[in-house]
């Protein structure tokens, strides 16, 4: 059995998405089909992190299940499916395993979501977030999240901020600046990623300060560093055999064998299967 085109829409969400926060959601256009099942998916970006405000674009971020058979061939299929009208970004399995066991902060909070934002949790998805804390690991949190708010502030300094349009952008490079350092410190220091921040117009009054003068937040990547070079809770290494494990799983769940000559052909439940 072939697979045929999975999309986001042909899953009843596991968690409904509350109206008053997210009206423009059922407005949005489907999620873009993939090769595949997906397993987890939900709301990110501005919207979880609590940034929000009217006329805010709905990030979603997924990850997906290749038809396991699709894997044995010359040509491998695309690991990422991204658009942009809507914004979303599906990641498969095994290349979002990858992005997390290194910490990446975008792929990572997919399995950090409040409930209220998933909008599709597979049985095997559920799984991928009961061993998330595995994927962490100090030096990681500490390159990766301080890598990318290095990167925010590089931005910072290039902004010509006369221009409304570019002050917005300065503000926005500012906001994720900031969340990103006390999410790394609170990973560091509790084993936690609060995607959703509890006090986001907090962070968005210094974001402004800091894109009206980028060099007032050098003590503050300054502070996190030398709090991330302290002892925390994280290991210094990833844990990789849960997602090794989680991976196996995944592949049996989602594999069609050819069918036996003179026999019917027979399924496992495969990529279209309800074993996600």
């Amino acid at each position: 059995m072939r697979y045929r085109p999975v999309r986001f829409g042909s899953f009843t969400p596991c968690h409904a998405v509350p109206r008053r926060a997210f009206a423009s959601v059922e407005r949005r256009p489907p999620m873009p089909a993939v090769p595949g099942t997906v397993l987890l998916a939900g709301i990110v970006g501005s919207t979880a992190y609590g940034f929000a405000h009217a006329g805010s674009d709905i990030d979603r971020l997924g990850l997906f299940a290749t038809p396991t058979e699709e894997l044995h061939g010359l040509h491998r299929p695309a690991e990422s499916h991204v658009e942009t009208a809507p914004d979303v970004t599906l990641h498969e399995a095994a290349k979002w395993c990858r992005l997390a066991l290194s910490c990446n902060p975008t792929a990572s909070e997919l399995v950090w979501l409040p409930d209220d934002l998933y909008e599709i949790r597979t049985p095997l998805g559920a799984e991928l977030i009961a061993i998330r804390s595995s994927f962490l690991s100090a030096p990681a949190v500490r390159n990766a999240y301080l890598g990318y708010a290095e990167q925010q502030f590089r931005k910072l300094l290039t902004r010509d901020t006369s221009d409304p349009a570019t002050r917005r952008r300065a503000a926005k490079h500012a906001r994720h600046l900031v969340r990103l350092v006390e999410q790394a410190v609170r990973l560091h220091e509790t084993g936690t990623n609060a995607v959703r921040l509890p006090d986001p117009e907090r962070i968005r009054d210094l974001g402004e300060r800091i894109a009206d003068d980028p060099a007032s937040a050098e003590p503050l990547l300054a502070a996190a560093a030398d709090r991330l070079t302290r002892p925390g809770v994280l290991p210094a290494t990833p844990d990789p055999r849960p997602a090794e494990a989680w991976l196996r799983r995944v592949r049996a769940a989602h594999y069609t064998p050819p069918p036996t000559p003179g026999a019917s052909a027979q399924s496992t439940g495969g990529p279209t299967g309800p074993t996600g």
